[in-house]
């Protein structure tokens, strides 16, 4: 047993990953001990990728209605969650909404769609959109995230030109009966395993806060180990109301960094993302969480609203951090804000929190060329809605109060309100958070 966490990353930094007994002393830590723990979980990270964040942007092609009953998911059979709903998107405006992610930063694009598992036709779906976005922009990273696959369906992909495939565990083997009944455990390891087999790097990460111990968190990594995962998202639980987790708080900023660090121990050398919810329960750590971290989403979910995408990139570049595929983090992040700021006044000076949300013209970089009237300004210059995209979500948004409030917000009991339901990008006329 390590007698210090720098004697843990020692050990790790010479080719031995942490074990079982090493991974629950983390877990178990105090707060007080915490910075020395993510600066031990910092040599390791920064040991296998320096001082770079790789920056993902999600794409939800098809919301809602899934006949699955994950208890965790807004998007899940019986769901009361006041989520968009949709169909597939058209290909081109798949494209479009994933060059706003890329003008954004970000070099991997994450389509994703809702549902069991998809039929060949919806395959062949993902495969035009994925060649043409590669089509337009070759340097891009494509994953896949479309449930349980069947014969064949992961080759397509692969031809297709499709690099990775997301099929999170979610959880410990010991555990899944708690959360889902309508597919298995095994059911998910076999889909990595398909992905992995047709060549698709295979991203598969967690949810925590989800009623689980300790143990069942170490069993989980362990897991993940097992299927070999290149990529490990780690989601932390957004309580949906109208969800059969509604309600459930157990995680603290420090428990989540804790967790982290965990996973960063347990597995080294491999992509670690910190992903859906972490506004919510990382709070102010965030920032810090990027020493053991070495990437994130930019900007919104797949259905509730992330930061402001310029904080993403206040949080990588105030950190001394570089982006993957980007020269200049920072010249990246002022080329942004200025081409917003150039929105905003060609808006008319809306005020600064509804020029906020405003991307960058997609495929420029961030640089359009020229701003249009206010009432011009909805989507990027010369790029329009194909017909019948924002027609399949609510008629109206929830009233007043209910899932529209801002990050960080607490209730009269003092625990942190749900994100903002996302109502903006995919799916929508609203220009999306990039």
């Amino acid at each position: 047993m390590f007698k210090t966490f720098d004697d843990l990353a020692d050990s790790v930094l010479a080719g031995a990953p942490a074990d079982r007994e090493a991974a629950l002393a983390v877990l178990a830590s105090e707060d007080d001990v915490l910075l020395d723990l993510v600066a031990a979980a910092s040599r390791v990270r920064r040991r296998y990728f320096g001082n770079s964040v790789k920056v993902n942007y999600l794409v939800n092609l098809k919301s809602g209605l899934c006949p699955e009953d994950c208890g965790y998911c807004s998007q899940r059979l019986g769901s009361d969650a006041e989520i968009l709903k949709y169909s597939w998107l058209p290909t081109d405006e798949a494209k479009r909404q994933a060059e706003f992610g890329l003008a954004g930063g970000a070099s991997r694009v994450c389509l994703v769609a809702s549902g069991r598992g998809p039929s060949n036709r919806d395959v062949g779906r993902v495969a035009e959109m994925t060649e043409a976005i590669k089509g337009a922009n070759p340097e891009t990273e494509v994953c896949a995230c479309l449930g349980i696959l069947k014969e064949g369906q992961a080759e397509r992909l692969r031809q297709a030109g499709v690099d990775a495939y997301n099929h999170n565990l979610n959880t410990a083997p010991s555990h899944y009966e708690e959360i889902c009944s309508s597919h298995t455990f095994q059911d998910r390891v076999d889909t990595v395993d398909s992905a992995r087999s047709a060549g698709l790097s295979p991203c598969s990460g967690l949810i925590v806060g989800m009623g689980e111990t300790d143990e069942q968190l170490v069993e989980a990594v362990e897991a993940l180990r097992e299927i070999d995962s290149d990529s490990i998202p780690v989601n932390f639980l957004i309580p949906f109301d109208g969800t059969p987790l509604e309600g459930t708080w157990e995680l603290t900023p420090q428990k989540c960094l804790r967790i982290l660090c965990m996973v960063r121990l347990m597995c080294p050398d491999r992509e670690l993302r910190i992903a859906g919810g972490r506004e919510l329960h990382l709070r102010s750590l965030q920032p810090l969480s990027l020493n053991v971290a070495n990437s994130l989403f930019l900007g919104d979910y797949l259905t509730s609203e992330g930061q402001a995408a310029e904080d993403d990139l206040d949080m990588i570049v105030d950190g001394g951090f570089q982006i993957v595929g980007q020269e200049d983090a920072k010249a990246l992040r002022d080329r942004l804000r200025a081409h917003r700021a150039a929105h905003r006044e060609a808006m008319g000076g809306a005020d600064a929190e509804a020029g906020a949300g405003l991307p960058p013209c997609a495929g420029g970089g961030g640089g359009c060329g020229s701003h249009a009237a206010p009432e011009e300004q909805q989507v990027p210059v010369e790029q329009p809605v194909p017909a019948g995209v924002g027609a399949a979500q609510p008629a109206e948004a929830p009233e007043a109060g209910v899932d529209t409030v801002r990050h960080g917000l607490r209730d009269d009991a003092g625990r942190p309100l749900v994100p903002t339901i996302r109502r903006r990008g995919a799916g929508t006329d609203a220009p999306p958070n990039s």
